[in-house]
């Protein structure tokens, strides 16, 4: 069986209720190909997730945009994978490439809080990527393949992972990844699963790319044969996200 695509929007920290609504009637009202097709999840910020979860179409899923390392407690400011849980919030993305570089998660860290969420029932978008120095020096697989290894050293199913390669200079930037670009590195994670991890979940782990995807570019990127689909920044906020969902026709129809 084929993977099946996944479109994830990140809306990091961004909207007032009002956005929130306005970005959620062009979500419940857009034309999408079907949950066979497709798989959608939307990452609100967190004071947003009940009314997100609440108000959106049932085939769209939410997603929280991190949790806490371990079970709750003394740790102001921090939201614990039993509260997502507790709220009936299904995904969690962890080791985004803002909380490594800004706060300064380490892979240890990351991959720790990865198995912690999946203990606990959440599925998980686990993010990695290198910067641009680090692919101008030519390390972008040593360094995605490190944190990688630091995921798998914790967990033991894949099931409900989905891998996140995000390229840290095309976030943001509007530069973006060559599908060549992108291919390689998802080709090369897969090697890379194959032979730490195991054939069976190399074939069925979903890997997706993030870094300025739009609609200008998603059908393109969508046509390699190792992207299974986006983690979508910016554009999750605008009516392009549904054409961007609509990608996953490409797949559908090679």
């Amino acid at each position: 069986m084929g993977r099946k695509f996944f479109v994830g929007g990140n809306w990091k920290c961004n909207g007032t209720t009002e956005d929130v609504n306005k970005i959620m009637s062009t979500l419940n009202a857009g034309q999408v190909p079907s949950q066979d097709v497709v798989e959608v999840v939307v990452s609100p910020p967190f004071v947003f997730l009940p009314l997100v979860k609440t108000s959106l179409r049932p085939d769209f899923h939410v997603a929280a945009q991190n949790c806490w390392v371990k079970k709750g407690g003394a740790f102001t400011g921090e939201v614990s994978a039993e509260m997502l849980v507790n709220l009936s919030i299904p995904w969690v993305i962890i080791g985004h490439s803002e909380r490594r570089l800004i706060l300064e998660e380490s892979n240890e860290f990351v991959g720790d809080k990865v198995a912690y969420a999946l203990a606990q029932g959440l599925k998980v978008i686990a993010c990695i990527g290198e910067t641009l120095e680090q692919r101008e020096a030519g390390s972008t697989m040593a360094v995605v393949a490190e944190q990688t290894k630091a995921i798998a050293a914790k967990i033991s199913n894949w099931t409900d992972v989905v891998l996140a390669y995000e390229p840290v200079w095309a976030i943001g930037t509007g530069k973006v990844a060559t599908p060549a670009q992108a291919q390689e590195v998802h080709f090369e994670l897969r090697k890379w699963l194959q032979a730490n991890v195991s054939p069976d979940v190399a074939a069925s782990t979903r890997i997706i790319y993030g870094g300025s995807v739009t609609a200008a570019n998603c059908k393109e990127l969508a046509a390699q044969p190792d992207v299974d689909g986006f983690l979508v920044g910016g554009a999750s906020l605008k009516p392009e996200f549904i054409d961007i969902i609509k990608s996953a026709e490409v797949k559908k129809n090679a």
